[in-house]
């Protein structure tokens, strides 16, 4: 599926000398990637999704963990990742306006 243009300036947004699509284990790719954090976009409302997104971002053990959502979303991530999550992980809605932490 074709990424879409705010998908693809979100995730980059802020991260300067980012690398986007970055590979990880079990062929799989992160969204946006720099020295200090990682970032995943979730557009899509399904926990399944959302848990896939945080698996995603599982993968990076030193580095400040983002996840990006949809604003109506904020409260299912929160739910999601209090599940799934390893570590701390910091979840924004899209313009970075509101968040929720799950530790």
């Amino acid at each position: 599926m074709a990424e879409t243009s705010s998908h693809k300036n979100t995730k980059t947004r802020g991260l300067s000398g980012s690398k986007t699509e970055v590979p990880i284990p079990g062929n799989r790719r992160l969204d946006a990637s720099s020295s200090k954090i990682a970032r995943e976009v979730e557009r899509s409302s399904g926990k399944k999704s959302l848990a896939r997104a945080i698996r995603r971002l599982n993968t990076q053990t030193n580095k400040k963990k983002e996840l990006l959502v949809l604003t109506p979303n904020l409260d299912k991530a929160k739910e999601v990742a209090e599940r799934v999550a390893k570590g701390k992980l910091l979840i924004q809605n899209l313009s970075r306006t509101q968040r929720r932490f799950v530790e």
